[in-house]
């Protein structure tokens, strides 16, 4: 098995910036009327006096940070896990910058307890982790690891004990390695049935105590780049045809596992998915632009969150495939649409910027220029209106009732200084322009619950390795120290007055 990367310094998302065909954006800020001379305030006297507000959340709106367990969790051989795909992948010599692994990365499984402290002082209420499958089925033997769910089960617990409510993902990339040699992994149907029994043993030992609950992390990353491009682990590179069969297993094996879920759990639990959808913002925001800005939306999320909210394919993107097209069933289309609670959106940069076009597909996309602004990582195009815009279509497109920003974040250099302070100016800015096109949205009664930011630490950034940062919190991996940045501060007053600050 060719598991060998060619590139390696690819990182985890930047098939969204060569995917997007992008265009010049405007920012989309909400406009702030002039206030009342003596009040200075906006006054509307047939409400009662009630002072428009431009910053505040709904008063039930939810703070959390966000991580994932290859990513932090260490002990990859502790305890009886077996080794996932990022295991083998990031062993291999060049595929990983600086040869980083995640072996021992945040080394969370032992230090847990001082982390969710951590979350505690940034008065934080929930905290999305995922669970690594392998450490609870090491091998092809089928047999639970009890040491593995007993880690969980610890550390929900603590969570709990810290007034911190879990929400937990499934699957965030780490596929146990035995399913890729035996099944080819996410190629093979048995794959998805495997996640369904994996899901149900997740609902039994802490659907008790888990509410709440995510299926898959990001399909487009994990497959697009780790069977298309061969960036990302198992580091293959399978033709289209392929890939459209992977990607209808992996939504079957999302739709087995809210079954299986639902099932299994003791108490009723909420179930949804994290999706870093394509993200169609109209480069102008009239109302035929809007319009295309949706039609486009549906189309270019055809394989993912289309059928899985729809139930079905649409006709173009089946015909994209010729005479080969995906191998499924109706029964498959039915379980794959399972209704859900709530969808999770990962945003971080709009993937095409549409004008509207009397063309047969109704839209446009407009060229990114070259000098669109981005963070430290390039493939990060700052623009801010792609949250409200993520959140807005949904709920107009599919008429999602529940919603959250499931990841957000932003990469900066980090520098510490001899005194320990990390002055990340520039984080701070663009969580306060995300976080205001996300209050634009609630104020239109768009219904996202709450937000995670991405990420609590700096971890390991699959194959930048250490190199890339979105951390609140700075790591030193050589000692494990965490030193908290000057937008952990920024957060936690977010996260207190529930405004944007």
């Amino acid at each position: 098995m060719n598991i060998k990367s060619n590139k390696s310094t690819n990182d985890r998302r930047d098939f969204l910036k060569k995917m997007a065909v992008g265009g010049l954006g405007f920012a989309t800020l909400p406009l702030i009327m002039a206030a009342q001379k003596e009040e200075k305030k906006i006054i509307l006297p047939e409400a009662n006096n009630l002072i428009l507000d431009h910053t505040s959340f709904p008063s039930d709106f939810l703070w959390g940070t966000a991580t994932a367990a290859y990513q932090v969790e260490g002990a990859y051989k502790e305890d009886g896990r077996g080794l996932s795909i990022w295991d083998t992948f990031s062993h291999i010599k060049g595929n990983i910058h600086n040869n980083d692994t995640g072996d021992v990365a945040n080394d969370f499984y032992h230090s847990y307890k001082s982390d969710i402290k951590l979350m505690k002082d940034l008065n934080t209420k929930i905290f999305r982790f995922s669970i690594s499958w392998s450490r609870l089925f090491p091998d092809a033997s089928g047999k639970p690891n009890q040491k593995g769910i007993d880690f969980y089960n610890r550390f929900v617990d603590e969570l709990l004990a810290n007034d911190i409510r879990p929400f937990a993902t499934l699957y965030h990339w780490d596929l146990p390695q035995y399913l890729q040699d035996n099944y080819k992994g996410w190629e093979s149907k048995e794959t998805s049935k495997a996640f369904g029994d994996y899901a149900a043993y997740v609902g039994k030992n802490l659907g008790d105590r888990v509410n709440d609950f995510f299926t898959i992390n990001e399909f487009r990353t994990f497959i697009e780049l780790g069977y298309g491009s061969g960036a990302f682990a198992p580091g293959l590179k399978l033709p289209e045809q392929a890939l459209g069969q992977i990607r209808h297993n992996a939504v079957l094996a999302h739709g087995l596992a809210v079954q299986a879920l639902r099932a299994n759990s003791i108490n009723k639990v909420k179930i949804g998915l994290a999706d870093n959808l394509s993200i169609a913002v109209p480069v102008v925001e009239t109302a035929e632009n809007i319009k295309a800005a949706e039609i486009a939306m549906r189309e270019i999320n055809a394989s993912y969150l289309t059928v899985i909210l729809e139930g079905k394919y649409t006709e173009k993107y089946l015909k994209s495939f010729g005479s080969n097209p995906p191998k499924f069933t109706e029964e498959e289309l039915k379980i794959i649409s399972t209704p859900l609670d709530f969808v999770g959106l990962n945003v971080y940069n709009p993937t095409h910027l549409i004008e509207a076009a009397d063309n047969e597909l109704g839209y446009k996309v407009i060229p990114f220029a070259k000098s669109f602004p981005t963070t430290t990582s390039k493939w990060e195009l700052i623009a801010p209106e792609a949250l409200y815009w993520a959140a807005k279509h949904v709920k107009q497109i599919w008429n999602v009732k529940e919603m959250y920003i499931t990841e957000n974040g932003s990469s900066s250099t980090d520098e510490r200084t001899a005194d320990n302070k990390i002055y990340d100016t520039d984080r701070i800015s663009f969580i306060r322009n995300y976080l205001t096109q996300l209050q634009r949205a609630t104020s239109e009664g768009v219904p996202v619950k709450g937000y995670f930011y991405w990420s609590l630490m700096d971890n390991f950034e699959w194959t930048s390795g250490y190199n890339i940062t979105f951390g609140l919190y700075n790591v030193d991996f050589k000692t494990q120290k965490r030193y908290p940045k000057l937008s952990a501060e920024y957060y936690k007053e977010v996260a207190t007055n529930n405004k944007v600050m």
